[in-house]
């Protein structure tokens, strides 16, 4: 079983980036923990962070042969992205929508997930521990269905 994470906007700037709300973890210590995860798990993962909405869209698209299922934090995309949401729903595979913070206690606008309504389930407000919970219930979904 192969998972894909992809990581959206600004990502890639994890460990910097307001560590009040999103900690001090780098993405690629993130990553490395994620792998280290996926052995518990017994699966394979592919990591993927990008600033460009088009490149993020092309990754969904590609992973439709390889992919058992996906953990997606679009990021500010969450919240614009109609091209990514098209992407999910032109791919028949399960994914699970991820962010680090509660998006539903922050501002207004981060309050709307445009992608929701084509993920299997969304996990928020964990921090880093989001995208485990995310790993795990996939996991549990996709073993479900084999």
């Amino acid at each position: 079983m192969k998972i894909l994470v992809i990581n959206g906007p600004n990502m890639n700037m994890l460990g910097i980036r307001e560590p009040e709300k999103y900690g001090t973890l780098t993405l690629k210590e993130l990553e490395k923990e994620l792998y280290a995860y996926s052995f518990e798990l017994g699966i394979d993962i592919e990591t993927f962070q990008s600033n460009h909405e088009g490149e993020i869209v092309e990754k969904i698209q590609k992973s439709y042969k390889d992919a058992s299922g996906i953990v997606l934090n679009a990021a500010a995309y969450t919240h614009t992205s109609v091209a990514i949401r098209d992407a999910i729903s032109s791919v028949d595979i399960p994914v699970v929508e991820v962010h680090m913070t509660n998006i539903h206690s922050r501002e207004d606008f981060r309050q709307k997930s445009l992608i929701a309504g084509v993920c299997l389930g969304q996990i928020s407000g964990f921090g880093a521990e989001s995208y485990k919970l995310a790993l795990l219930a996939l996991c549990t979904m996709l073993k479900k269905q084999l």
